[in-house]
């Protein structure tokens, strides 16, 4: 498949056509990752710049050697090196970072694949998600100005509850 810009035409005629809610037809797109395209004669709006998300998971299950689950979360973070800190306990941890997407959908999607994406070669313990939140840049600056919310992540790393 061919990518174009709204109004280009695709190679050996004009551009594919679909028909829209009310029967009126509007151009098919596809934009690559990372990529926007500005709004142009057809009138469609630019498409949202990725934004910066403070993300916490929380994890819990059976005890593990703490041992373990500081070297676990030690190689997830070499694995995912955009995780500020990681706060851990033989039957729960925290882990907090940045995570860059496009809207919310996006960075909650990643947040909850990450712990069982990187279970094997981390070897990180066999817990569950019980805890998520994802808020944006914004909204966590001002929750530390305001003297409430999660406190800015220092010293960054592993660390025991």
């Amino acid at each position: 498949m061919r990518r174009v810009r709204p109004g280009a035409a695709a190679r050996g005629g004009s551009a594919s056509r679909a028909l829209g809610p009310v029967g009126e037809g509007r151009a098919l797109t596809s934009v690559a990752a990372g990529e926007t395209y500005e709004e142009g004669q057809t009138g469609e709006a630019q498409a949202p710049a990725p934004r910066l998300w403070h993300v916490t998971l929380s994890v819990s299950g059976a005890e593990a050697p703490l041992k373990d689950v500081r070297r676990a979360l030690e190689q997830l973070a070499y694995d995912h090196p955009f995780l500020l800190t990681s706060r851990y306990a033989n039957d729960h941890a925290e882990i907090r970072y940045w995570e860059e997407a496009r809207d919310l959908h996006d960075a909650a999607a990643v947040a909850l694949r990450l712990w069982g994406e990187h279970r094997q070669s981390a070897k990180l313990p066999p817990w569950e998600i019980v805890g998520l939140e994802v808020i944006d840049r914004d909204t966590y600056h001002q929750r530390i100005a305001e003297g409430y919310g999660p406190l800015p992540a220092s010293p960054v790393g592993v660390h025991p509850f």
